[in-house]
């Protein structure tokens, strides 16, 4: 039996690529919403910067294969809790974001690691500040009754790992 893979040269597969990009967008995220963010975190620092810059860099960060894999994890934890597919506690400390609860951030620090130190600093401020479509994942999932603890984490990684290698680009 042969080994089915996710490479890009799979005909008439979808890539990883494209079930991470599918997967975070039926969860509400688009790759431009993530754009966004890298460019308000790298615009005052980059005045030449342009959003379709920050947009290319993210598709950047997004097709490494251990961002993917974060992806993937994450994304199924939140939907496992929602449909309830896991016991107690755990399954109430993702529901309700629970704030002791880290581990969320240490699935996206896996993400950010893969850009070193600048993407650790824009991860803890978009992670405390939760600007633009971060907040809107998290108030949205709450009012919504979804899980989204590891999702908006995902998210402010992806963003500052993006932020990050633009800024090892420009600088």
């Amino acid at each position: 039996m042969e080994k089915k893979t996710y490479d890009d040269d799979v005909v008439n597969e979808p890539s990883m690529r494209d079930i991470v990009v599918k997967q975070m967008q039926e969860r509400g995220v688009s790759l431009e919403e993530i754009a966004e963010l890298t460019y308000n975190l790298q615009a005052k620092y980059i005045k030449e910067l342009s959003f379709d810059t920050c947009l290319e860099h993210v598709e950047r960060v997004v097709t490494k294969r251990e961002v993917q894999n974060a992806i993937l994890t994450g994304l199924e934890l939140d939907k496992m809790a929602e449909r309830g597919d896991m016991s107690e506690p755990l399954k109430t400390m993702l529901l309700e974001d629970y704030g002791l609860y880290g581990i969320d951030e240490v699935l996206a620090l896996a993400i950010v690691n893969v850009y070193g130190s600048i993407g650790f600093t824009n991860f803890g401020y978009v992670d405390k500040v939760k600007p633009g479509i971060i907040k809107k994942i998290d108030e949205e999932g709450k009012q919504e009754g979804r899980c989204n603890t590891f999702l908006d984490d995902i998210v402010g990684a992806i963003a500052a790992a993006a932020a990050s290698s633009v800024a090892h680009r420009y600088a």
